[in-house]
């Protein structure tokens, strides 16, 4: 019997790499492809096992924070470090290496299709991760590539095993239970979004990863103060709770430049140098219908800068700024003095 097992493990393994080949990649590393996909290795390029600590890295695009991957690193215990994507190069691979040279090895996983999702060498590769990082680009790719794959299942299946996770831009998007999809395959600006809650841009997708029961109603957003996205940000709330009746739905919303590191526990750290707003509703909104302006009134808000901190278990921080937002005919007004919404 353990003979017959050992074989059917060589078969899986051979037809994993079916039509697969390897080059060197110069500084990015050894050049895998096979169906859809392409993996690209720096380090050492023989899989290690660590003990890992559970961690969720959330960062809001822009400038990467060198800071948040040594935390993910330091996290990882030294073993081999994933990034997966659907569009873009291997360039992570020397950065993260050059921020944290006790890890194995610094590896891009780029998955560009549903079919690439469903080949055996993505699935093995993913769970062999001791971190794993979700890059920028378009979130609407990730849904419409990996949501209900094996690839959302393992990264589920590392978080259960104690496996820090991360994301940014776009991987940020998906790290909660509701994210904007995006699969209209246009955005949405904040004032269009509070003019009509059911705009058609409005995608809201359920349950694409499920990392931390903490995450749980939970949706972010990124490129937050930049891009203007609070107005869209308090209708995409009001529409979860909206709904999905009973719900008392949270944001997580980072600036550029800027990540929150939350522990297993939900308590993290802000770090980089912008803010991270963490927002709480009441409840149901009293006006959310098609074709007509959002009225949300009394949404919490908690702004957080470089050295605060915020326990999302306990939805409760340190070192920031409390006040309310109101949505009232899809103008947004804030209690802070000035008005200021962000």
């Amino acid at each position: 019997m353990r003979c017959r097992w050992s074989l059917i493990a060589s078969l899986i393994a051979l037809f994993a790499f079916q039509g697969a080949h390897a080059e060197d990649a110069g500084r990015y590393g050894v050049v895998t492809k096979g169906t859809d996909w392409v993996y690209t290795r720096l380090g050492n390029q023989t899989d290690v096992q660590t003990k890992t600590t559970f961690g969720i890295l959330f960062e809001g695009g822009g400038t990467d924070v060198n800071e948040a991957y040594r935390w993910m690193c330091a996290h990882a215990g030294g073993g081999d470090f994933l990034v997966i994507r659907a569009t873009g190069t291997a360039d992570y691979n020397p950065y993260i290496l050059r921020l944290c040279p006790g890890i194995n090895s610094v590896s891009t996983l780029k998955i560009t299709s549903r079919l690439g999702a469903r080949q055996p060498f993505v699935q093995q590769t993913i769970l062999k991760a001791e971190a794993l990082f979700i890059a920028g680009g378009d979130q609407a790719d990730y849904v419409r590539f990996y949501q209900q794959t094996p690839v959302s299942t393992a990264i589920d299946a590392l978080a259960r095993r104690g496996v820090p996770v991360g994301g940014t831009s776009a991987g940020n998007a998906i790290l909660a239970q509701f994210a904007f999809s995006a699969l209209s395959n246009r955005t949405i600006t904040s004032a269009q979004a509070l003019r009509n809650p059911f705009d058609f841009r409005i995608t809201l997708d359920n349950s694409f990863l499920f990392l931390s029961p903490l995450l749980a109603d939970t949706i972010t957003d990124d490129h937050f103060v930049t891009r203007d996205r609070m107005g869209r940000l308090v209708t995409f709330l009001g529409r979860i709770a909206h709904d999905h009746a009973g719900r008392r739905p949270h944001g997580i919303a980072l600036d550029e430049n800027t990540a929150f590191l939350m522990e297993a526990n939900g308590k993290g750290t802000v770090v980089g140098s912008s803010t991270v707003y963490f927002l709480r509703t009441p409840g149901r909104p009293e006006i959310c219908k098609p074709g007509t302006p959002l009225t949300f009134r009394d949404v919490e808000v908690y702004r957080i800068a470089k050295g605060g901190s915020f326990d999302v278990d306990a939805w409760a921080g340190t070192g920031g700024t409390a006040y309310d937002l109101s949505a009232v005919d899809g103008d947004l007004t804030s209690t802070q003095p000035g008005g200021s919404i962000y």
